[in-house]
């Protein structure tokens, strides 16, 4: 398996590679139910060690299959104490945030209070209006599958400067921000191709996403989420942060590199006002919770059949040569022939990926408190659903 690589200012991305599981080291903080689970999980831990080793500061990971849930940790969560990683950790899952939103907008089509292909306009009027026909054109399920074209805030040079290098992100990470302040950002430059052309990451849809949730639903996003996944699922470790700035207990420290020219300078960046990540990325949750998410959702729990379809209904991504990306979340085939679908995220401080095999019955959720290392996620990957023959 492989992630796209995504601009350095949030989005994470596996290069594109196939790698195989050798020899990694020992240590190891697991929390095992059964004797059989250990044996299969083994390689997955020592994959994980081996990410603490390459220079990760800490992984926390569970694993679900048929032997129940494993859980496990390895490496620090705070790198001024040496307090291990916990394997119960909450952590910003980034633009996870994505496969939430698309589930309540599927619910509203499915409800009818929507179309996919409703435009944009139709719901947000006037937003896009300085695209001029462009504007006009972009659909909701254009923004879900990106495919809309739109520009990357995140790319934009000056804000990228402002709110996640360096330091204008240590001066500027407590203010609050907008979702119309970014939306404008990416509105600022040309869009990079006509709606539906082709697919392209940009953060910019996801915020879109979300606002078109509160307009339909006449109530905030968080409320939505809350009601239809959070609380039917039990998902009490999942929480929005709205502009508050820290992470609720239990939790590791996020770490960055956040200057280019000083390499070997790690900052600790756990807080950061959660405005600035709104309805893209400010969902904070556990391993444990996103797991159980991305089981429902595929088990057909959260969506009926015919949106849980539309989800699923992916176009190629040029980005990533063998992966396609459907509404909210992505397929991929391991060279194994197990076919998962996830997703991945990555913002100042942090890494996630969450995937499930299509039936629901095997997930793994891993997160990185830091925002380097994500070419050692594919092994962890690759052990955990593609195990060596005993």
């Amino acid at each position: 398996m492989a992630i796209p690589k995504r601009s350095r200012t949030g989005m994470v991305g596996l290069v594109v590679l196939v790698m195989t599981v050798t020899a990694f080291t020992d240590s190891a903080q697991a929390s095992r139910g059964a004797a059989s689970a250990a044996v299969e999980h083994r390689a997955t831990q020592r994959a994980m060690d081996a990410a603490v080793k390459a220079g990760v500061p800490g992984v926390t990971a569970e694993a679900r299959d048929a032997d129940g849930a494993w859980k496990s940790a390895s490496g620090v969560g705070d790198l001024r104490t040496g307090a291990p990683r916990g394997r119960n950790d909450r952590f910003r899952v980034s633009s996870l945030t994505d496969t939430f939103v698309a589930t309540v907008l599927l619910q509203m089509e499915a409800e009818k209070r929507l179309d996919l292909d409703d435009t944009v306009a139709r719901h947000l009027p006037g937003l896009l209006s300085g695209l001029g026909d462009y504007g006009r054109e972009i659909t909701v399920r254009q923004l879900l599958n990106h495919t809309s074209g739109l520009f990357d805030y995140l790319a934009d040079p000056t804000y990228g400067e402002t709110y996640l290098t360096g330091e204008g992100y240590l001066r500027h990470r407590f203010a609050t921000l907008t979702p119309e302040q970014r939306v404008r950002v990416a509105l600022s430059h040309e869009p990079l191709f006509a709606p539906g052309a082709r697919h392209s990451f940009s953060t910019t849809n996801d915020v879109l996403a979300a606002l078109i949730v509160e307009k339909v639903a006449d109530r905030s996003y968080e409320d939505e989420v809350r009601d239809r996944i959070l609380e039917p699922l039990g998902l009490r470790a999942t929480s929005f942060p709205g502009n508050g700035v820290r992470l609720p207990r239990p939790a590791s420290r996020g770490y960055s590199r956040l200057f280019a020219s000083q390499p070997d300078r790690i900052d600790d960046v756990t807080e950061v006002n959660g405005s600035q990540i709104w309805g893209s990325g400010d969902i904070i949750s556990s391993a444990a919770d996103l797991n159980r998410f991305y089981a429902a959702l595929m088990r057909g729990k959260l969506l009926p059949p015919r949106q849980l379809k539309e989800m699923k209904t992916t176009i190629g991504n040029p980005d990533f040569p063998g992966a396609s990306y459907g509404l909210g979340i992505e397929r991929f085939q391991l060279s194994c022939g197990a076919t998962l679908w996830y997703h991945d995220g990555g913002m100042v401080g942090w890494l996630t990926l969450a995937a499930t095999t299509e039936d629901g019955r095997h997930q793994l959720t891993l997160d990185y408190n830091a925002d380097w290392g994500a070419e050692t996620i594919l092994p962890i990957v690759n052990a955990e659903f593609c195990p060596p023959p005993s």
